[in-house]
């Protein structure tokens, strides 16, 4: 369907919310300090922090082309939760012991950011109403199943509890509960992050693009910026960087947003901040926000091409119509509310679709990437690790399975383009034809099946 608001002609209402319009300064000389820190949203942020606090704190700059919380950090759903909802894909990955202290590190995640909020008096929407994973056709139902089956053979059943009447729609068969997952106001809590780096003593320069040298220096806006550390917090931007190329895959993700309906809110039951998101492989995220709205994602946009980062990732109309269409069907009480805005941007996707953290060989070069739509709360894992990694520390974070993990390489270009889009071509057909009661093609049902036969994952599950 064609979306009721474009997306791409407004920011995104979080930052329309709660941007406010304080920037600092570009970097306009040379600098030397100890880290130097490429990207202003979440990743970037809480590492600073974390250095920032540590016993001997280092000189710390942090480098944003355009003002923090522009990217992705002030754009997502706001989902924010640690990883038992990844155990399957963890155990697979790591085995069980290694799964679970990741598990462990994760359950630190919400605690952390609300005591942050508490010690600086930031405000950020946190609702620690839990995550719910929903099946809304029959070929969904064996996630769930392997959801609940997961938690209960590593002996923790309280962490994956099954639903079999999830209520809020009619849509939804059954259902699998995570108590570890909370929602947060994105651009509220990297607001509140700017104005905490900047208060521990943190130099930020934004408006100021940096490039990486071979010598291991910085370009910035013309100057030059030395440092013992660099840490490579882009996201998505950093697809082609050399030392990442072939373990990572842009997709687009988009989101409506309605207009304020708390009295419907309360007819279907849903009062709290529960996150929800459905079993498809390029699923529908949705949430409620404080002022009673609803937030309808679809993690279905196009793959890119590289590194270009263009407007597919930010006014692709056929995504946000996905996207309306999905809150239309799946929550059938909104069928008639109004939407209010529409936006979109890049992810940046592993092939196993979990994040790496690491040191590019024989530098002092760290980064963290391939979140794969899930680093709201990740990034502030990644932050403890970065800082540890700058520090030299070998202590839990560095530790933790994450760390120089070895990373399934994606498709080099241009079959990871063409070859993708015909395979999530084939997959949006199916679910689609499935959620409606048809059959889905056999050819889109041998197409869908490749990354599989593989051993990668393409979509945002």
């Amino acid at each position: 369907m064609k979306p009721t608001v474009p997306p791409g002609e407004q920011p995104a209402w979080w930052l329309r919310d709660a941007d406010d319009g304080e920037r600092s300064p570009s970097l306009r000389s040379d600098l030397d300090v100890d880290v130097a820190i490429v990207g202003g949203g979440f990743t970037g942020l809480w590492t600073a922090l974390a250095l920032r606090a540590l016993p001997e704190p280092p000189r710390v700059a942090l480098l944003e082309s355009e003002f923090c919380g522009w990217g992705p950090s002030g754009r997502n759903g706001g989902f924010c939760h640690g990883y038992w909802s990844y155990l399957p894909t963890l155990r697979d990955l790591f085995g069980d012991e290694a799964a679970l202290r990741l598990c462990a590190a994760g359950d630190q995640i919400i605690p952390g950011i609300r005591t942050f909020l508490a010690e600086r008096g930031e405000d950020a929407w946190l609702r620690e109403d839990g995550l719910l994973e929903v099946s809304t056709a029959t070929s969904q139902d064996p996630e769930i199943d392997g959801q609940v089956a997961a938690a209960r053979e590593v002996g923790h059943p309280e962490q994956a509890e099954l639903r079999e009447s999830p209520g809020i729609s009619p849509r939804f068969r059954r259902g699998v509960f995570f108590r570890d997952g909370a929602t947060v106001h994105p651009a509220r809590l990297v607001r509140a992050l700017r104005r905490a780096v900047l208060a521990d003593g943190v130099e930020v320069y934004e408006g100021t693009r940096a490039q990486l040298r071979t010598d291991g220096t910085i370009a910035a806006n013309g100057r030059t910026v030395r440092a013992k550390d660099v840490v490579v917090a882009t996201n998505a931007a950093a697809t082609e960087w050399r030392p990442v190329r072939g373990r990572l895959t842009v997709f687009g993700s988009y989101v409506v947003l309605t207009e304020p309906v708390p009295d419907l809110l309360r007819e279907t039951g849903w009062t709290d901040g529960l996150g929800i998101y459905d079993a498809r492989m390029f699923l529908h995220y949705f949430r409620t926000t404080n002022d009673g709205r609803v937030l309808m994602g679809s993690g279905s946009g196009p793959i890119g091409f590289g590194a270009r980062i263009d407007e597919r990732f930010t006014h692709d109309a056929p995504t946000a119509g996905r996207a309306e269409e999905g809150l239309r069907r799946l929550l059938p009480a909104l069928a008639d509310v109004k939407v209010e805005a529409a936006w979109g941007g890049p992810i940046d996707v592993s092939a196993d679709h979990v994040p790496f953290i690491g040191t590019v060989p024989s530098t002092r070069i760290h980064y963290a990437l391939g979140y794969s739509g899930h680093g709201v709360g990740p990034s502030w894992l990644a932050g403890r690790v970065l800082a540890s990694l700058a520090a030299g520390a070998d202590d839990e974070w560095t530790r933790l399975p994450l760390v120089e993990r070895k990373v399934a390489r994606v498709p080099r270009e241009p079959v990871r383009r063409i070859g993708g889009g015909v395979i999530r071509a084939a997959i949006l057909s199916l679910e689609e034809a499935e959620e409606h009661g048809r059959r889905g093609s056999p050819v889109a049902k041998a197409v869908a099946g490749i990354p599989r036969l593989l051993g990668m994952k393409l979509g945002t599950r």
